[in-house]
């Protein structure tokens, strides 16, 4: 889905931390972010010829330790200014089990975002309760709140499921995130500001996966992830409810012109090719003239 945005050329951030799966570990993200409290030595720790960091994806884990710890405070920077100016906040969950450090220093430092491979012996896992996932939630949006009062958030549930943890596991799993998000969004939520969620909303990707999806003809060959045919049917879910209408006749011409982009003819020599280019750019010139920050590959 985040790839939808930026295929239709959205001012948008994605997962700069990586995929992180549960609401704890977003949650101390955001917190870092918001109090721009960096990285040190002791966040990082080396595991199998790399640095890694447990608050983090392995996507970003590195072989040097000074360009390591560098690029992850580099994205306590840029996410600050990305929280900071956002209008919408997208939030999506994926599992209430999580893996806790058994000799973490605190409860809060225990949960980790990824375990990089490290012994399971070093590590209790847990399911996080309903109440704790609703905190965790209610502490994002006070901590975003607090630098941008103004920011939404659309909240959902991944619909890939978490097999490895067991088909019921699973099942509970969703079952938690699902009702805690909703008794969040259907509860007043003050803060200094007096602000509520009323402007906060739910988007039931799980649901429409779950229910309108529910054939696997819909599932990559794993028979747990949405195939391309699932996540266009999601994306036009999404965007015909969320986006505005105004925004559609931009939308499509910047489809047009993606489409444009990736054509491959079978001689790039010919009078007509040069003539599609010629009126591609002028497309591409039109459309940056009125909005000078989308940019094309």
């Amino acid at each position: 889905m985040g790839e939808k945005f930026d295929y239709f050329k959205f001012q948008t951030t994605i997962n700069p931390f990586g995929i992180i799966f549960n609401s704890v570990s977003i949650e101390k993200l955001i917190r870092r972010s918001i109090e721009k409290k960096k990285f040190a030595e002791n966040d990082i720790f080396f595991h199998n010829d790399l640095w890694h960091c447990f608050e983090v994806h392995s996507e970003l884990s590195n072989s040097d330790k000074d360009a390591f710890l560098e690029s992850l405070n580099d994205l306590i920077s840029s996410t600050n200014k990305h929280l900071s100016d956002s209008t919408h906040i997208i939030i999506t969950l994926g599992t209430s089990w999580v893996y806790r450090l058994r000799q973490a220093q605190s409860d809060s430092d225990g949960v980790v975002a990824n375990c990089h491979k490290v012994l399971q012996k070093q590590f209790t896992k847990e399911l996080l309760s309903i109440l704790q996932i609703e905190e965790s939630l209610e502490s994002i949006i006070s901590l975003v709140h607090s630098v941008n009062p103004n920011c939404k958030f659309i909240f959902t549930v991944s619909p890939v499921r978490h097999i490895k943890d067991g088909f019921v596991e699973n099942t509970l799993s969703k079952a938690h995130l699902i009702a805690a998000i909703h008794s969040v969004l259907n509860r007043k939520f003050s803060t200094s500001l007096e602000l509520t969620t009323q402007n906060n909303i739910y988007f039931p990707a799980y649901e429409i996966m779950m229910d309108e999806l529910r054939d696997y003809r819909f599932y990559t060959e794993d028979m747990l992830h949405p195939n391309q045919t699932a996540v266009d049917y999601i994306w036009i879910q999404f965007f015909e409810n969320y986006i505005s209408e105004s925004q559609f006749g931009l939308m499509n011409d910047i489809c047009s012109i993606q489409k444009g982009l990736k054509h491959r003819p079978f001689n790039p020599n010919t009078e007509s090719h040069q003539k599609f280019l010629h009126q591609l750019e002028l497309k591409i010139k039109t459309i940056q003239n009125q909005h000078p920050f989308i940019k094309f590959c």
